[in-house]
């Protein structure tokens, strides 16, 4: 039924690429130039998380140009996978905090990606928002309350009732990943590539 009610909000994409990878290697397929941060595997950002379990190993970490800001997933004291993040002070990391705003969903979050305004957040949540496994959304950060914004589904076609997740824009360059694995093998993955627009454009429902 959710996924009903997106149909008549379906955004118009360009598509320009897909690369069918292994789930465990689909990082290989985005090439983010530096203005854009830096994405990483959980296990090679944190090297010595050796007690974790796959599934959050399996995570990925983004990290910002200045490389002073830091979100990836983490399990909450209900071992729950939550949005947390650090900063950088005087070349240490400050210990993970939970991402405010998010904290109170009942979802399992992960793939978190910040466009370059360090303001908008695109992360992959399962729960009773999503129309099937991860689905991509996205929130705003608030100044004034230091707090990020409700999220929102991204809807179609970047979400299916598979797995859909990491969305990531180098805006520099005008050009956007996302990977899914809709379609695909149980240890494969789809990355697509597409054009990012400013604003939505929708089809005529």
């Amino acid at each position: 039924q959710t996924g009903i009610n997106m149909l008549h909000a379906t955004e118009k994409v360009v598509f320009i690429d897909s690369f069918v990878v292994d789930k465990d290697k689909f990082l290989s397929a985005y090439k983010l130039g530096k203005e854009s941060g830096t994405l990483m595997p959980y296990s090679e950002a944190f090297p010595n998380d050796n007690e974790l379990s796959a599934e959050v190993t399996r995570t990925t970490v983004y990290v910002n140009e200045l490389g002073d800001k830091m979100y990836y997933a983490y399990p909450n004291e209900g071992g729950i996978l939550k949005l947390f993040t650090r900063s950088k002070l005087k070349d240490e990391w400050s210990e993970g905090e939970i991402v405010r705003g998010l904290d109170n969903r009942v979802e399992e979050q992960a793939f978190p990606f910040v466009l370059s305004d360090g303001v908008t957040l695109y992360y992959a949540a399962q729960g009773g928002e999503s129309i099937g496994g991860y689905d991509i959304f996205v929130t705003r950060y608030n100044a004034d309350t230091k707090t990020f914004l409700r999220p929102e589904n991204i809807g179609f076609p970047f979400n299916s009732p598979a797995n859909d997740y990491l969305y990531a824009v180098d805006e520099l360059n005008q050009i956007g990943w996302f990977v899914t694995d809709r379609n695909q093998p149980v240890d494969k993955g789809c990355v697509y590539l597409f054009i990012p627009t400013v604003t939505r454009d929708v089809y005529d429902y």
